[in-house]
């Protein structure tokens, strides 16, 4: 039932325009400067809004537990999509290596739809799921590296560039620097935005996914190096993070926004951060797999399917949980 909902949400609808009207070649564009733009937007106000959110959740004890949790899923998950891909022979070591650090980082854009679908149910979440959000970006990509590294993939890789092309990467800065702002600023500061970073939130959403599916239109019809083993990859991959995700939102006692979140973050790939960071640090690694992958694959999948397969999936472990504990 969800997922039929699902279909008749705006926000998916749009990105079905887009990717349609990719496909048969229209010639809709959107100016690249707007889309940066709506990129901007979208993480600030996500930003603002968690970092808001969190001065009332009380004590530092009550996040800080997901945090960490959230931190080593993301270092950890790239590691079980290499083993996967390696036991698979889908594809080389360091294509390999390039893909799963796609696959522990995490989608924004993701993200702000699973927000919204939640909102739209009256279904509350944790605020620092914003947070994690934002420290969820950059582990995999460190262990993206070291698996590049341990395999010998690229034996002049320098890892010097972390600090500019990772830690400083504008989705991080965005995002964290929206929630501390958003922390520390009075009720009063935040009304006074709220008409333009919250109101409009979720028609800004629209228009970012009719973009996304103009672009994974594109990706498609470029008919990237993609085998079936790969393919089928980019869509038991999401699955399988999210069933992690959601096992251990449950472990934490998340609420059902909550775990239904974590397991949207677990099941989500990187194809913004994470593309750029590949590109500068294993340049030979082929970008037509892991960014149609994430982007062509398993990003219109979590849109249109995931996200409410996974607030499904959820609502049944967290009720059978309780019935049992």
């Amino acid at each position: 039932m969800h997922l039929l909902t699902n279909l008749s949400s705006p926000m998916v609808l749009c990105f079905i325009l887009g990717v349609v009207a990719g496909i048969s070649r229209s010639d809709l564009t959107i100016p690249e400067c707007f889309t940066k733009t709506l990129s901007i937007y979208l993480m600030l106000a996500i930003g603002l809004k968690g970092g808001y959110s969190l001065q009332h959740c009380g004590t530092f004890t009550t996040f800080v537990p997901s945090l960490l949790v959230g931190i080593a899923l993301s270092f950890v998950l790239p590691f079980i999509s290499y083993a996967i891909l390696g036991l698979t022979r889908s594809t080389t070591p360091l294509n390999a290596a390039a893909i799963s650090a796609h696959y522990g980082s995490v989608s924004v854009v993701t993200f702000a739809a699973a927000t919204t679908y939640l909102a739209d149910r009256g279904i509350p979440f944790e605020p620092y799921m914003v947070a994690l959000l934002s420290l969820m970006e950059t582990p995999a990509i460190v262990s993206g590296l070291l698996l590049a590294k341990r395999k010998k993939c690229n034996k002049n890789l320098s890892t010097s560039f972390i600090f500019n092309d990772v830690i400083l990467n504008k989705s991080v800065v965005l995002l964290t620097g929206g929630f501390l702002i958003g922390f520390t600023t009075t009720s009063q500061g935040f009304d006074s935005i709220s008409p333009f970073f919250i109101e409009p939130f979720k028609g800004v959403v629209c228009l970012f996914l009719l973009d996304l599916g103009l672009l994974v239109a594109e990706k498609l019809r470029e008919q990237p190096h993609l085998n079936i083993k790969l393919v089928l990859f980019g869509f038991y991959m999401p699955l399988t993070g999210s069933l992690i995700g959601m096992a251990c939102g449950w472990a934490l006692g998340l609420s059902l926004g909550g775990a239904t979140l974590f397991a949207v973050l677990a099941g989500s790939a990187s194809y913004i951060a994470v593309p750029a960071a590949m590109r500068s640090a294993l340049p030979e690694a082929d970008a037509s797999q892991y960014v149609t992958l994430s982007l062509g694959i398993t990003f219109p999948f979590n849109i249109i399917l995931g996200i409410p397969l996974y607030y499904t999936l959820t609502s049944y472990w967290l009720n059978q949980a309780r019935s049992l504990f």
